[in-house]
């Protein structure tokens, strides 16, 4: 086996494999693109959902990405889809893509709140390196939301959040989208220390008990988002 050859197979085992289910073909082979030029191994690609936990398992997949709205009848499809693969595979990245802030189906996803879950607007999805990024992070079984859906699951529970200051909104907005201590200073213009001042506030008046990880610190957000 030459140098090369062993470098090509060792690039190909770390190479993420993304599945793609979306009914547009348009936007189906505009995304297998984007996969193509960011490196990922596109191991299907298909416009309906029909027996979604055997064709993912057999292409041994990392990620999955669904379209919220599937042939036949283009309801929930995708979402129920994207549920049976967390039961039946829970190993594999979920990221739903939609036309529409839906927060009962965001909800339904992060139900189980052991990440690797994300979900996307369709018309948001315009940067290539933000939505790989995105994929990169549900693969690491991170949280990545909408910024809108999040608005949205925020709305849904005024009345702790009401306790929230102008900017522990904002802090708390971002790390319901999975932004880590360092972005949230970066797109806030203020100091990583002003942050955690900030997330010790939040935690504090939402009752939350802080993890030692950012990933479980973002996932106890999350859970305290749900409807109770």
């Amino acid at each position: 086996m030459t140098a090369e050859y062993a470098e090509a197979m060792n690039q190909s085992e770390l190479a993420v494999r993304v599945v793609l289910v979306e009914d547009s073909v348009l936007l189906r082979e505009g995304l297998v693109r984007l996969f193509d030029e960011a490196g990922y191994v596109t191991a299907g690609a298909w416009g309906d959902a029909e027996d979604i936990v055997a064709r993912v398992r057999d292409a041994r997949a990392d990620v999955a990405i669904l379209d919220v709205r599937l042939p036949p009848a283009f309801r929930d499809e995708g979402i129920r889809a994207a549920l049976t693969l967390r039961a039946e595979l829970p190993h594999v990245g979920i990221l739903v893509l939609s036309q529409y802030v839906e927060g009962v189906y965001a909800r339904e996803l992060l139900a189980g709140g052991d990440g690797g879950v994300g979900y996307l607007l369709k018309d948001r999805v315009t940067s290539l390196d933000e939505f790989t990024d995105a994929v990169r992070r549900v693969r690491e079984r991170g949280t990545v939301l909408d910024p809108l859906v999040v608005q949205g699951l925020l709305a849904s529970r005024p009345d702790p959040l009401s306790t929230l200051t102008p900017r522990e909104r904002d802090v708390l907005t971002l790390m319901a989208e999975g932004r880590s201590n360092a972005s949230i200073a970066q797109r806030l213009f203020i100091g990583v220390g002003a942050v955690e001042k900030n997330i010790s506030s939040i935690f504090g008046k939402l009752r939350l008990e802080e993890s030692g990880t950012e990933h479980r610190r973002v996932l106890a957000v999350l859970a305290f988002l749900q409807p109770g």
